[in-house]
Parts: structure tokens; C-alpha cells; sequence
């Protein structure tokens, strides 16, 4: 008999779908994930009614959290409300499988959107100004001019600085990495608990990992899910996915 596969949970958003609303999770999330993680997955809607975190949690092996177009409401972390499209049924799904997997020791990891969940879950806030600098500021685009066609917003990027021997660094063997930035919004204070493992010339925190009790944490900023077949550090963090929910140290 073939050994079963570990389950990851990936996270969903709604989508509009022409005139009605649709439970959605880019194809290229999924098929990273399962492709280079070696996992099979079931996809978690955004929908909060007779939603159970901790039954879920308890059927998972890790839990990806997943990029979206939406933003966080800024009340989950004590501010005053800024710029949607917002999801609220996301926010409360994904901040509570947060906690529930970390209290069980399960693996979280998370892209853009699931990374600023984790931080935000953990007790950390976010800072809303980073699409596009002031001139003169010193400060990076995070995010490519507003015109700029949907391929061409993943060509945008910048490099960011490896912590030594962090998690990251060590699975790439690279002191420095390229990264596509398709972000408006990222860390203002780190969560507690959470180790920095790559910054952006400008000071941004792009990734951070942790181990809550047992629970592996990986986030970064930027998209790995984009186009990994051509990048190995890209694939590098789904490996580390698949190395966390077999109980393996990443």
C-alpha cells in the first residue's frame, strides 16, 4: 500500500463570478502546493456559519493561508478602518484556524495576504502605505504602477537580504533572493514570537518564521506559487511546507 499523503487545508476568498459570489482559490496556490509539498489538499471556504475551527483544524496536517485581493480589516488589529476591499468571513476563518492549528503544533504557513494574517493573529499590526513611495522618501514600490497589466505586476520586484542561517537561508543557500512585491500593505510591529527572515532594502519585513509550541511558521510576503517550475527558491518554500507537515524540523 502506497503511504498516505499528509492533508494541507488552503485557504479561500470570495471572488466575484459574474453575478454571484464564488468560494475561490487561484489554481497556481494549489498546484504549487501539492506539487512541491508532495500533499494532497482540501480548500477551505471564507464562510463563518456553522464553521468549527478547531473540527477543522483537527482533520489538517498544516494549513497554507493564501494571497487575496483583499485587505484585513484594519479593526482585527486596533486601527481605524482603511482601504477594501475588505473580507470579513476570510478574516475571521483564517485568524481562527491560526490559533487552532498552533494550539495543536500543526504547521501554518503563509503567502502575502496569509502572511499578514499570521502576523496579525500573533499580535501584530500592519501598515497600509507601501503600493507606492513618496518621491525622495528612500522607501521601495511595493507594488507596480496601477496600469500595469496582471502578468507585468509579478515581473515587479526587488531583492531582499537573508537572515543568516534563518530558515530561509538555509533551505536556499543564498545570503540574497529576488522577489516579485505585489503588496499595498505588510508589517508595522512584528508579533511577538516571530523571528525575521528577510527585510527589503527599505527596512520592510518580507518573511518571518517561528515555532509556537511546537507549530512550524512560515510567511512571506512575496508569491512563490508564481511561475515555481522556474525558480528553485520559490519551490524551496513548498518543500519546506511538505517537510513541516511530515513533523520534520524546516
Amino acid at each position: 500500500m502506497h503511504e498516505a499523503l499528509p492533508v494541507i487545508g488552503i485557504t479561500c476568498c470570495h471572488r466575484d463570478f459574474g453575478v454571484e459570489m464564488a468560494q475561490a482559490v487561484m489554481d497556481r496556490y494549489v498546484r504549487a502546493a501539492t506539487t512541491y509539498a508532495e500533499c494532497s489538499a482540501v480548500l477551505i471556504p471564507a464562510i463563518t456559519g456553522f464553521f468549527d475551527a478547531r473540527s477543522v483544524a483537527s482533520r489538517l496536517d498544516g494549513l497554507l493561508l493564501t494571497g487575496s485581493p483583499s485587505n484585513i480589516e484594519a479593526r482585527r488589529y486596533g486601527q481605524a478602518e482603511g482601504e477594501g476591499p475588505f473580507d470579513a468571513e476570510r478574516d475571521a476563518v483564517s485568524l481562527a484556524l491560526i490559533e487552532s492549528l498552533t494550539l495543536m503544533g500543526k504547521p501554518v504557513f503563509g503567502i502575502c495576504r496569509g502572511f499578514q494574517e499570521i502576523n496579525v493573529a500573533l499580535g501584530g499590526t500592519l501598515r497600509r502605505d507601501l503600493g507606492t513611495a513618496p518621491e525622495g522618501s528612500g522607501r521601495l514600490d511595493h507594488h507596480a504602477p496601477a496600469k500595469a497589466r496582471f502578468a507585468d505586476m509579478f515581473d515587479h520586484g526587488h531583492p531582499v537580504a537573508l537572515t543568516p542561517d534563518g530558515v530561509l537561508a538555509r533551505s536556499v543557500g543564498r545570503e540574497t533572493l529576488t522577489v516579485n512585491s505585489v503588496h499595498f500593505q505588510g508589517v508595522d510591529r512584528l508579533a511577538e514570537g516571530l523571528s525575521v527572515e528577510a527585510v527589503a532594502p527599505d527596512g520592510v519585513v518580507e518573511a518571518f518564521s517561528a515555532n509556537i509550541g511546537g507549530a512550524q511558521v512560515l510567511g512571506v510576503q512575496w508569491h512563490p506559487e508564481w511561475q515555481p517550475e522556474l525558480y528553485p527558491d520559490r519551490q524551496a518554500f513548498f518543500r519546506l511546507l511538505g517537510a513541516a507537515v511530515r513533523g520534520n524540523a524546516i
